[in-house]
């Protein structure tokens, strides 16, 4: 019984959680929200290796409990050894059988129980963006790694029609003539954050996936500053005051937050 359980545990603890997060991949793109946790253009790659994981944890259900720890040993074969007895004669021993108690199968069993309810937990709880928090514990105060040199390239050229956050954030902290910029108009969306002379216009900028998203925020001059955490649309102009890029708002509109809320 205690043999049963274990091998139970290690198909729960291997197959069982690859297929629950295969599972949840697969259901997250088809309700459009594989988005809030991987760039859209490693999707491919996400949804082909949960549909292989899918096939190949169908296939070993098939396999009878503890087929994973058969080595392929025939072990039907007669283990005994002839022993001379006092009087010369050759006697068959029986087998001996040493039992061995170990905790392997308990842990493996809990091991599976533990992923049971990661899959569980991933399945019931509703998708979620990064917060605004996060994106202010994660803020170094360097330039932001996410762009490069052409970014500010095609800034000056006036190529920014289809310029975020993301982009602009890089432009105000990399650009060595920042009076180029002055007069354009934009208009962006993003989340509220403090920043000095209003607030910060905020977004969460993706590499791969969520775990190295990284904040990009530029500053909005306004009178009056939204909520942290609220999602707005801008409308303003850029100025260079003394060196520094800024956005001074015409409006500041709230918006509800947006079905992508991140760049990437």
């Amino acid at each position: 019984m205690r043999k049963r359980i274990g091998h139970l545990g290690t198909r729960l603890l291997g197959v069982g959680l690859a297929a629950g997060l295969a599972a949840v991949t697969i259901a997250l793109a088809l309700t459009d929200q594989l988005a809030l946790y991987i760039s859209p253009s490693s999707n491919w790659f996400a949804i082909s290796m949960a549909v292989l994981v899918l096939v190949g944890a169908a296939v070993s259900v098939a396999l009878p409990l503890g087929a994973e720890a058969d080595h392929g040993h025939d072990h039907s074969h007669d283990h005994s050894h002839g022993h001379a007895s006092p009087d010369h004669g050759v006697h068959a021993s029986p087998p001996s059988r040493v039992p061995r108690v170990t905790g392997s199968g308990i842990g493996a069993a809990v091991g599976g129980l533990v992923a049971t309810g990661i899959v569980a937990a991933i399945v019931t709880v509703p998708p979620a963006t990064l917060s605004a928090e996060l994106a202010m514990s994660r803020e170094t105060g360097s330039a932001p790694l996410f762009q490069g040199a052409d970014t500010v390239a095609l800034a000056a050229m006036g190529d920014t029609s289809t310029f975020g956050v993301g982009e602009w954030s890089s432009v105000f902290a990399t650009a060595t003539n920042p009076e180029t910029f002055d007069g354009e108009k934009v208009t962006l969306t993003g989340f509220a954050t403090p920043g000095e002379g209003g607030f910060d216009l905020t977004r969460l900028v993706i590499t791969h996936c969520v775990i190295d998203a990284q904040p990009a925020r530029i500053p909005i001059a306004t009178g009056h500053a939204p909520d942290t955490g609220q999602w707005v649309t801008v409308t303003g102009t850029i100025r260079d005051v003394d060196g520094r890029l800024q956005v001074t708002a015409s409006t500041v509109e709230p918006v509800a937050q947006p079905k992508d809320p991140y760049e990437y």
